[in-house]
């Protein structure tokens, strides 16, 4: 039994707050969530952010309809920590436990969220920068908010994830360190980089590391594809593409969405965006690019972060707390048989790219 100290109550709202400060990308993204209680598999309607465009007013407004645009989500996510409790632990003050059992769990939640976040860059098809070579330099910032501008993403709440790596390029740059005195330094402490060309930057140890597919030979568009299409005809000697690969025609990069294996010299792959309206023809030329890091630079709305409350556990001592759309819940349960305290620690949440071209890859 736990002693006064240590409710399921306090120990949720405890645990929650470490959480959220740990979390990377959900904050910097799209965010929502309800009140409503969900299970892992249920599939949710999520308005997305509209977005719209500013006209001149010459006399005469333009009406534009208010988006009301709906995405399907499906709650895939669980994060986990259960652990087993001795009497000891269990006679803590809240502060001890805290220390040397909540903070530990909420962290490993954090980081494995950040990772399944990170994962959409597969979804993102525009890059910038060179695979295998670490992004550098003012100038790596700079090319990154030339494919947002060029994609019309809105100049406010932009945001770069980086690998550690270039976390250690940035920090010996003399420009970007004495451009960083000029301001907090809070940003630094908190795990980030300053701000730079209109970027709030952190660091992540979630960030991907792509490796693509096995395609061999002289890759081409094995036949002609009409405007709009979403899948195309590949020619290859053998090998694979897989989900996240980025593939260039006519000088515009596509990202694969799902594996494929090449079968009889031929592969056919689904890609985004869809063919553009000058179209492809037999012969066109793929490249594929290399095998890279993906650092992510993009606006708060190209990705959203959906979760849920789960119900509580039946026949257990279990609490549910919410906050700023993040949700945990902690259950206690005891097995007679192996005198036995267990806590577990969890959260329900689903990903979801919204927007694709509020985002790019700054290849690493």
């Amino acid at each position: 039994m736990s002693n006064k100290f240590l409710t399921v109550q306090e120990i949720a709202r405890a645990a929650l707050p470490i959480l959220h400060d740990n979390l990377v990308f959900p904050a910097l993204t799209y965010r929502n969530s309800t009140s409503e209680y969900n299970k892992k598999g249920d599939v949710v309607q999520v308005r997305k952010p509209p977005m719209y465009t500013a006209d001149e007013f010459d006399g005469e407004i333009n009406l534009q309809d208010v988006s009301e645009e709906n995405v399907l989500v499906t709650l895939d996510k669980i994060a986990d920590v259960s652990v087993e409790l001795t009497a000891k632990e269990m006679a803590l003050n809240l502060s001890d436990f805290t220390k040397q059992v909540l903070e530990p769990a909420a962290v490993a939640i954090a980081e494995k969220i950040n990772r399944d976040g990170l994962a959409l860059y597969r979804d993102i098809p525009y890059v910038c920068g060179e695979a295998g070579t670490t992004p550098s330099g003012i100038g790596a910032f700079a090319q990154a908010a030339k494919v947002l501008n060029d994609n019309k993403a809105p100049l406010t709440d932009r945001a770069c994830i980086w690998n550690s790596t270039a976390l250690a390029e940035f920090q010996s740059d003399a420009n970007i360190v004495n451009a960083e005195k000029c301001g907090t330094t809070k940003a630094l402490r908190n795990g980030a980089i300053g701000k730079l060309i209109g970027f709030d930057n952190y660091t992540s140890h979630q960030i991907c590391n792509h490796t693509k597919g096995s395609a061999s030979g002289s890759l081409s568009v094995k036949t002609d594809a009409e405007a709009g299409a979403e899948m195309i005809s590949v020619s290859c000697e053998s090998g694979t593409l897989v989900k996240g690969d980025i593939i260039a025609v006519k000088g515009k990069t596509y990202t694969v969405k799902n594996d494929t294996t090449a079968d009889g010299g031929v592969m056919n792959v689904n890609i985004y965006p869809a063919v553009p309206a000058e179209g492809f023809a037999a012969g066109d030329e793929i490249t594929l690019t290399d095998s890279h890091t993906a650092n992510l630079a993009f606006h708060k709305n190209a990705f959203g972060f959906i979760s849920r409350p789960l119900e509580k556990a039946r026949g257990a001592e279990s609490y549910v707390t919410s906050y700023n759309g993040i949700t945990l819940r902690v259950t206690f349960g005891y097995d007679i048989a192996t005198k036995k305290q267990t806590m577990s620690v969890d959260t329900l949440y689903g990903f979801k790219t919204l927007y694709p071209e509020l985002a790019v890859r700054v290849l690493g």
